[in-house]
């Protein structure tokens, strides 16, 4: 199942104060299979996240975006989705396979 990254971009408060234990409480109900890993980004001019999140498709992902009550508010102000493959480290179990022919020495 493929692997996307997702960073989310929030504009500061009072909505994002009302909203954020909702937005945690939806994230925690998607661990149960989508979300790899989730958290905040440190020293960013606005408040961000960082999710891991796997899903069958890029649409199944923006769904689960969509579900997400930062989103039904409205306050996501900048999101980015990119398709990922982690070759290695920690993740690895939920790589592709499909290594790159100059990284196949390197991979047995």
């Amino acid at each position: 199942m493929p692997v996307y990254l997702v960073r989310m971009d929030h504009p500061d408060g009072e909505g994002w104060g009302q909203h954020v234990a909702a937005h945690v409480l939806y994230l925690k109900h998607l661990q149960e299979g989508s979300l790899l890993a989730s958290g905040p980004l440190k020293g960013t001019p606005l408040r961000s996240g960082f999710l891991i999140m796997k899903g069958a498709n890029r649409q199944e992902i923006d769904a689960m975006i969509a579900g997400d009550p930062f989103a039904l508010e409205g306050l996501i102000y900048d999101l980015r989705i990119e398709e990922w493959d982690p070759l290695f480290g920690c993740l690895s179990d939920h790589a592709t396979g499909a290594l790159p022919q100059e990284l196949k020495s390197i991979f047995p």
